[in-house]
């Protein structure tokens, strides 16, 4: 089962040249609405090697000079190689020590997954699946990135359900004996982060616990944290790769493989917060009669809690006809059959406050929604499928995955 997540041949730079620091950047779909923090960001970089060079934020996705930051980035990639500014590490895996920057320690494995054992799309019953609904309009924009790029550096979290975290705590067990790769403070209050070069008896150990622990979990091995569609403009990429010659044998390309680092879903440090739901420009009244309808919904306490927020009152209601393992999916399902029929506009909030105030408005009204439980995540996807779009923030931004080890993809 342990091929679905395998080594790889991975590149770091010479850190004894380059500086670390600058070399590692937060992932690429992270303040998207903050123009500021990229532009700290290109002041702390400079002239120096970074991944920033190789990476495109999103926030010029829809810069009308997009075209030339993407060759840019094809070129910075193929000059790094030119240079012979990174070392190779093959047949490697490396174990992740991040501290975050609320002080708390994340731990994970950086391999390579298997993208002929991932599907993205609903109702998917593949081993690697989406924790929620991929937005097949966002990949395109992102293949024409990766599909001529010689590299890739990944900000994928992919989760593994360990309770007892016998696998990832088997490499914290042995740490004391690996090579220590890096070990740097991340910019722009991302914490600090110490990389570890897993020896063959190190990842044997690993393969054996993780082998056990996708085993209990079920059809569900792998499921995403982080990163979705960018592991889904991998698969997109490959799958076209094989289409364009059909009759060449595509099994040891490495754009089959993906490089991800796997992360316990059971971590303290990964925290699942509520989004929550506000519709504006509607009728709440008319809203609310039609989810009564449709979700029984009622203040008897049994069922899937959700409390309705409306000019400045506030009542707990339950679901009693739900569509959904969660009361996340249950509403939005019921939320997208409204819309689609009747005036309102929907947004997704993370803070109470921000939803009782715009709700306070007379066309308004939201949803409050409790925090997920992470040991229902699993269970979830396996009877649901993906979960509806923002069903849960797992941490804040400035603790997502930073970019730091390379893979050649060509």
């Amino acid at each position: 089962m342990q091929q679905i997540f395998q080594s790889a041949d991975i590149l770091l730079p010479d850190f004894s040249q380059i500086n670390a620091e600058r070399w590692s950047v937060i992932a690429c779909d992270q303040f998207t609405g903050d123009p500021a923090y990229w532009e700290r960001t290109e002041q702390i970089v400079g002239d120096a090697p970074s991944t920033l060079r190789m990476t495109l934020p999103e926030i010029y996705l829809e810069e009308p000079d997009v075209m030339e930051r993407i060759s840019a980035i094809h070129e910075n990639m193929q000059r790094y190689l030119d240079a012979g500014i990174f070392r190779t590490y093959e047949n490697a895996m490396v174990y992740v020590e991040r501290i975050q920057g609320n002080g708390i320690l994340r731990t994970g494995v950086v391999g390579k997954v298997d993208l002929e054992a991932y599907n993205y799309e609903q109702g998917s019953k593949s081993p690697v699946r989406a924790t929620e609904a991929t937005v097949l309009e966002r990949i395109p924009p992102r293949m024409r990135v990766r599909a001529k790029a010689p590299l890739e550096t990944p900000h994928i979290m992919i989760l593994i359900d360990d309770p007892d975290d016998s696998a990832i705590g088997a490499c914290t067990a042995a740490k004391d004996s690996m090579q220590v790769l890096y070990d740097t403070p991340l910019m722009n209050g991302g914490g600090s982060i110490t990389g570890r070069l897993m020896d063959d008896a190190a990842q044997a150990a690993f393969l054996g616990k993780l082998d056990a622990v996708m085993a209990a979990s079920g059809e569900l091995q792998l499921a995403m944290g982080d990163g979705n569609h960018s592991l889904a403009t991998a698969k997109a990429c490959y799958e076209a790769l094989k289409k364009s010659d059909p009759s060449r044998d595509w099994s040891h390309h490495p754009a089959r493989y993906a490089l991800v680092e796997l992360v316990n879903l059971h971590s303290e440090a990964l925290q699942f917060e509520a989004i929550h739901r506000i519709i504006t420009a509607t009728d709440p009244g008319r809203m609310m009669m039609a989810l009564v309808r449709v979700l029984g919904l009622s203040e008897e306490v049994s069922g899937q809690p959700v409390t309705v927020v409306q000019q400045g009152s506030k009542r707990t209601l339950y679901i009693h006809k739900p569509t959904s393992n969660l009361a996340v999916g249950s509403l939005q399902n019921a939320l997208d059959a409204y819309l689609a029929a009747n005036p309102g506009k929907i947004d997704y909030i993370h803070g109470t406050e921000t939803v009782e105030r715009l709700a306070a408005m007379p066309d308004a009204i939201g949803f409050l929604l409790p925090d997920m439980d992470k040991a229902d995540l699993f269970p979830s996807v396996q009877k649901d499928g993906a979960l509806p779009r923002k069903t849960f923030s797992m941490g804040h931004a400035e603790d997502k995955r930073y970019y730091m080890e390379v893979r050649a993809i060509q």
